[in-house]
């Protein structure tokens, strides 16, 4: 039963692992990209302009 109890850990992580990845890939995209894409072309303009960053 020792393996068991040392098996478990690294399992129950590596399912949670691959949650956490697959809900990151799954976030990618999809209908708010365009405008998430906007915003980051716009901080990233703003940033080599020298302009301050408003919220």
């Amino acid at each position: 039963m020792d393996y068991v109890s040392a098996l478990v850990p690294p399992f129950v992580m590596a399912v949670f692992f691959i949650a956490l990845v697959v809900t990151i890939v799954k976030s990618q995209g999809g209908a708010n990209k365009a405008k998430e894409d906007a915003v980051v072309d716009a901080a990233i303009s703003r940033a080599e302009s020298g302009q301050p960053v408003r919220d």
